[in-house]
């Protein structure tokens, strides 16, 4: 892990839940105490962390693991669907949870580094091996269905009549690009990418923070596209077309849809970031090169 982890707790926190987010960051401190009693666990650090409160633990039979705590409003749901239906097959393994208060044990991945380290081809590799092994999970009941997040686009096209603050055409080849079908359904992890996937022990490498969707698998090829963070999106978006070919023959999804799933993922992103903010844009920059292969 980094030596100064990034906290983004607050700033992201009190922008996403509003005056709800900020009344659970005040009693934060008491929840993790309380939390801590009730399992027997002793704190550690802080670990990286921006929309949950992450802590580095030890439970009382001395095994390191990971307390992670949100705001209780049923997003973490799909998360503890998804930890337990791989049960530590390609991901750290969820320990306990009490999805009323938003709080979950988590194995820790030991030594815990990310696949940044690695060459870029490498990790690629790495994280393609851990969508592979996490596509064969069972689907849980009740999860929501990845089509739906089409919504956003067409959300985007009703609010921004032009071409910002993203181009039009975009925006519009994304939602006709949005697939309702799929060959197969799968549990997706929803946003696998190089800092989502940490060296461990039992296993070389753990998938860790499944956004916990059901749906095709070629969207899961889109996220890694416009990683790693502070990477140059030149750079990104040259390598995009190699990286989706690996993906693609690594995942099973056919190298057309790779693509228009990658692409509709990019633009998606940035049509996220569009909502309450300025566009990034790294994943323009992959959507506008991956646009030349449609």
């Amino acid at each position: 892990m980094p030596a100064t982890p990034r906290d983004e707790l607050h700033a992201t926190v009190t922008r996403t839940w509003g005056a709800e987010g900020a009344a659970w960051l005040t009693g934060l401190d008491r929840l993790t105490a309380r939390l801590a009693r009730e399992l027997g666990l002793r704190l550690g650090p802080v670990m990286p962390q921006s929309f949950h409160s992450v802590r580095a633990v030890i439970c009382p039979d001395g095994t390191p693991a990971v307390l992670k705590t949100g705001v209780p409003d049923g997003h973490l749901d799909a998360e503890i669907a998804a930890l337990r239906a791989y049960d530590g097959r390609g991901a750290v393994r969820l320990l306990w949870a009490d999805p009323a208060r938003g709080a979950l044990l988590l194995e820790r991945a030991v030594p815990g580094h990310d696949v940044t380290i690695l060459p870029d081809d490498d990790a690629v590799a790495v994280i393609a091996g851990r969508l592979r092994v996490l596509h064969t999970a069972p689907v849980p009941a009740g999860l929501d269905q990845v089509r739906s997040e089409r919504d956003a686009l067409a959300a985007h096209l009703r609010r921004f009549p032009g071409d910002d603050p993203l181009p039009r055409r975009l925006v519009s080849a994304a939602a006709s690009l949005w697939c309702s079908s799929a060959p197969r359904e799968v549990l997706l992890h929803g946003d696998l990418h190089h800092h989502n996937v940490l060296a461990g022990t039992r296993e070389d490498w753990l998938a860790i923070d499944p956004h916990g969707r059901a749906g095709d698998p070629g969207y899961d090829c889109g996220q890694l596209l416009y990683n790693p963070l502070d990477a140059d999106p030149v750079l990104l978006a040259a390598r995009a077309p190699a990286r989706l070919e690996r993906l693609a023959d690594t995942v099973g999804v056919d190298p057309d849809r790779a693509l228009a799933w990658g692409f509709a993922v990019c633009v998606l992103s940035e049509v996220w970031n569009a909502q309450d903010g300025p566009v990034d844009g790294t994943a323009l920059a992959v959507a506008l090169e991956l646009e030349r292969g449609l």
